[in-house]
């Protein structure tokens, strides 16, 4: 997708993402830090069970609920 639609971070997925997931890896990043991968309905589970299974997994919200303004989702 060109049109700056946000796309799934799966390998070779080009679906729009619906999904974020939020993670650090405590070897390198301080805890406050957070990284994102983006995710479509089909990946969600796949990308948050790789990032689980090795303790980086922080949050997953909504695309929409991600990009809300403070105190309109996230808080």
């Amino acid at each position: 997708m060109s049109d700056g639609t946000p796309i799934c971070s799966a390998k070779g997925c080009r679906a729009a993402a619906v999904w974020v997931l939020a993670w650090n890896n405590p070897k390198i990043h301080t805890p406050e830090r957070r990284k994102t991968w983006l995710a479509c309905e089909e990946h969600r589970e796949h990308l948050s069970q790789f990032l689980g299974v090795r303790g980086m997994l922080k949050e997953v919200v909504t695309l929409a609920e991600w990009e809300a303004p403070e105190g309109q989702g996230r808080g």
